[in-house]
C-alpha cells in the first residue's frame, strides 16, 4: 500500500473525504453569510441586490447547504431513509440537532434572499404565483429581525461544524474545545474568499467597490487570527500528554499528513495569500487574475484543513 492510500484508508477511520466536502460547503456557505449581512448592514450605500457579492451570496450559500446535505445523503448507507432524521428528532444527538439548524438555517435563508431580491424575482415570474409577493411584503416587515436571526444561526452552523467532530470522544484530536471556533474563522476565511471569487469574477463587482476593500481588509485579520487559533489548538494537544499529545504529534510531526499541513493548509492556504496581499503592488490586487489566484488558494487551503483535521484527527484514538 503506497503512503496515499494509507494516509486515506485505516483501521481508526469511521469519517472520509466526503464528509470533509461537506463540511466545506457548509461551512462556506455560513461564512458568506455572515459577511453578506454586514456588508449589506454596514458598508453597502443603495440597493444590495444591485451588489455583486450579494448576488454571489445569493448563490453560494444555497448552494453550499443543499450540495453538502446531497452528498451527505447519498453518502449514507440507507440515503432513502434520510427523510426519518428530518422529521423524528433526538435531542441528545449531535447529528439530529445538526438536521434542525440546517432546515431552520434553509428556511430563514431563503426568505432574506426572497426579501433582498424581491422585485427580481416577481420580474422573472411576470405577475405568475402572485401570492409569493404578498408574502415576502409581509416577511419584509421583519426583516431587520430576521437578518440578525440569520446571522446568529449562521454563527451556529459554523462553529456546528466543529462541534459534529468533537463529538468522536474516542479521538483526542477531534474531542476538542478549540475544534468549532478554528471552524468558526474557517468558516469566515471560506466565505470571504467565495464572495470575492464570484463577486468579482461572476457578477463584475468592480474590484475598487466599497464591499470589497471591506473584504480585503476582513481577510487578512481572519487569517491571522485562524493561525493563532491553530497554534492553540495544538499547543493544547501537546500540553496535555498522553494520547492528545501521540495525536498532535502524530498529525503534525512529519509523515503524508505533516506534509499535508505544513505544505498546504499553512504554506499555500494561509502564507501565501497574506504574503501576496501584503507586497503585491495595487494596481496588481485589483486585477481579476490576481484576485483568482488569492481566493482560489485560500479556498484549497480551508478545504485541506477541514480534511487534514477529518483524517489526521482520526488516527489516533484513545
Amino acid at each position: 500500500m503506497s503512503a496515499w492510500e494509507a494516509a486515506f484508508n485505516f483501521d481508526s477511520l469511521v469519517w472520509d473525504w466526503i464528509i470533509a466536502i461537506y463540511l466545506f460547503l457548509a461551512g462556506m456557505s455560513a461564512g458568506a453569510v455572515m459577511i453578506s449581512i454586514y456588508l449589506k448592514r454596514k458598508v453597502i450605500e443603495g440597493n444590495p441586490a444591485d451588489n455583486g457579492i450579494i448576488k454571489a451570496t445569493a448563490i453560494l450559500a444555497p448552494f453550499g447547504i443543499i450540495a453538502g446535505l446531497t452528498i451527505l445523503i447519498f453518502h449514507l448507507t440507507k440515503p432513502l431513509s434520510f427523510w426519518k432524521i428530518m422529521i423524528f428528532f433526538n435531542p441528545t444527538s449531535v447529528m439530529s440537532m445538526g438536521v434542525i439548524l440546517f432546515q431552520v438555517y434553509m428556511v430563514v435563508l431563503f426568505a432574506w434572499i426572497g426579501i433582498i431580491f424581491r422585485k427580481e424575482i416577481m420580474g422573472f415570474l411576470k405577475g405568475k404565483f402572485g401570492f409569493i409577493d404578498t408574502v415576502l411584503l409581509k416577511i419584509e416587515q421583519f426583516e431587520n429581525a430576521l437578518e440578525i436571526f440569520l446571522a446568529v444561526l449562521a454563527v451556529m452552523l459554523a462553529a456546528y461544524t466543529g462541534f459534529l467532530l468533537s463529538a468522536l470522544q474516542t479521538y483526542p484530536m477531534l474531542n476538542n474545545p478549540v475544534l468549532p471556533i478554528l471552524f468558526l474563522f474557517s468558516s469566515l476565511s471560506s466565505g470571504a474568499a467565495a464572495c470575492l471569487l464570484f463577486g468579482v469574477l461572476g457578477f463584475k463587482e468592480s474590484s475598487h467597490s466599497t464591499s470589497v476593500k471591506w473584504i480585503h481588509n476582513f481577510e487578512r485579520p481572519v487569517v491571522v487570527f485562524e493561525l493563532f487559533v491553530l497554534v492553540t489548538f495544538f499547543t493544547g494537544l501537546i500540553f496535555s500528554g498522553g494520547q492528545g499529545e501521540a495525536a498532535a504529534w502524530a498529525a503534525i510531526g512529519g509523515g503524508f499528513w505533516g506534509t499535508w499541513f505544513w505544505v498546504g493548509v499553512i504554506g499555500l492556504g494561509m502564507l501565501t495569500p497574506l504574503a501576496l496581499n501584503a507586497f503585491a503592488p495595487k494596481e496588481v490586487a485589483h486585477g481579476k487574475g490576481f484576485i483568482f489566484v488569492v481566493t482560489s488558494l485560500s479556498l484549497l487551503g480551508v478545504l485541506m484543513l477541514r480534511t487534514f483535521v477529518l483524517y489526521a484527527g482520526q488516527m489516533t484514538v484513545v
